[in-house]
């Protein structure tokens, strides 16, 4: 068990000394396999990374990632953004309400974190500075929209949860729903509180806001809200009702995505490529540290690593409740130092296991992690959503301000943590219901 007690610390120890998480898996993965193994351990590695490279629910991710590359170039985001402001744009704080709308609604066509921050982000800060909204308002609102792909199903880190957990994609889908849509109400809520307790300041010189007629809200929307809705149903609804496995059901939402493009005029050779380099690029990066990961946790499991956790959590005395904080502690902690990938890939197969012996409900726990990995995004210092907002935010947004905004939103997720604890039926009612 040595060795196993060893691997999480040299790991460690090479990602801040800067070497790719990936690499850093295989790395400690290939010397904790010829320690426990000798040069046998070579077939064991080859095991595993052959395993997670055949993973037939985890070629879901590719398609995934394709149609949220498509839609991010096919001009929808713009469209939705005009179109949440054309409705929300009157109410108090209504700008940072189109953000916060738009980011759900666009978390939910695309699921990966990262491209809906940046998308939203893009759009939303030129209106909302020029609306007079605070920094720390706008750059709370974006940060909070864009990490909502984690939790609005379908979420590129719910597939591969549900892979590696060896539990059905379509009951984890349909178990973030209702989670989800609290967090988006409360963060709507917190706005409109923010948006009345303190307006925006309109100066002397600024131009009258657009206003639009009834006809005209109704044309853009049916125009552009119904196709996004009818995409997402489509995806969704084949996951959900078991008419078509995740992949299949991904490669209709990326077929769907490439004909929002043609319909949008956007659509050429270039935009094409680009969307396919993209996908490869970042399927390449997740699907080799998946890989990856797997030969790490089965080297650590041959090393004893299991009976590690199992000791320390039997002499702790934790019990139940405090098996299930101690892990969900560990998630977080790990969010400060590793990518969303590495994380869910080594406490996924780490705490399954000890999970189904205790008789807890899956779906529950993995909602759980989500929202705690979902929370890790928005809090500082490592916080990946100021990361990605500082790479698209103008001079006078100061760190300080990214930091101070995502605050109150932090604790609106652990409000949502909180109810799901207390009420579990808000993760578990709705897949017993669709699916059974």
């Amino acid at each position: 068990m040595a060795t196993a007690a060893l691997m999480f610390p040299a790991l460690f120890a090479l990602i801040l000394l800067g070497l790719p998480i990936a690499f850093s898996l295989v790395i400690v993965s290939v010397a904790g396999g010829l320690l426990a193994f000798g040069p046998v351990g070579f077939n064991q590695l080859y095991g595993s990374f052959y395993s997670a490279s055949t993973n037939f629910i985890l070629s879901a991710i590719p398609m995934f990632i394709l149609m949220g590359a498509l839609l991010e170039r096919s001009g929808i985001a713009e469209r939705l953004f005009r179109v949440m402001n054309m409705w929300l744009g009157r109410f108090p704080g209504g700008l940072a309400l189109a953000t916060i709308a738009m980011g759900a609604v666009f978390a939910a066509a695309a699921g990966v974190v990262g491209a809906v921050e940046v998308m939203i982000g893009m759009m939303a800060i030129p209106a909302m500075q020029k609306a007079r909204y605070s920094n720390t308002l706008i750059a709370g609102t974006i940060c909070a929209g864009g990490s909502l792909g984690t939790m609005i199903p379908p979420s590129v880190i719910a597939v591969m949860y549900a892979s590696l957990a060896q539990m059905s994609v379509g009951k984890l889908l349909a178990g973030m729903m209702i989670p989800g849509l609290i967090m988006v109400c409360l963060f709507l809520g917190y706005i409109a509180v923010q948006g009345m307790l303190n307006p925006p300041q309109a100066q002397e010189g600024d131009a009258p806001e657009e206003t639009f007629t009834l006809a005209e809200k109704l044309t853009a929307t049916v125009t552009t809200l119904v196709p996004v809705f009818l995409l997402i149903f489509s995806v969704l609804g084949s996951i959900l009702w078991g008419v078509a496995s995740p992949t299949e059901a991904a490669a209709v939402g990326a077929a769907g995505a490439l004909v929002l493009c043609v319909a949008n005029r956007r659509f050429n050779w270039v935009v094409l490529r680009e969307s396919l380099a993209i996908t490869v690029r970042i399927s390449a990066m997740i699907l080799l540290i998946v890989a990856a990961g797997t030969m790490f946790m089965g080297v650590f499991a041959a090393n004893g690593g299991a009976r590690l956790i199992r000791e320390f959590i039997d002499g702790a005395g934790l019990g139940t409740t405090g098996m299930i904080v101690f892990f969900l502690l560990v998630v977080f902690i790990l969010g400060f130092v590793l990518d969303w990938t590495a994380n869910v890939l080594i406490c996924v197969p780490l705490f399954a296991p000890f999970i189904r012996s205790a008789g807890i409900d899956p779906i529950w726990f993995a909602t759980l992690v989500l929202i705690v990995i979902q929370t890790g995004y928005l809090t500082p210092p490592m916080a990946s959503s100021i990361f990605y907002l500082k790479s698209i935010a103008p001079p006078d947004m100061t760190y300080g301000q990214m930091c101070r905004g995502v605050l109150p939103f932090i604790g609106l997720q652990v409000l949502t943590l909180i109810l799901i604890v207390l009420f579990p039926e808000l993760a578990t009612w709705l897949p017993e219901k669709l699916i059974g």
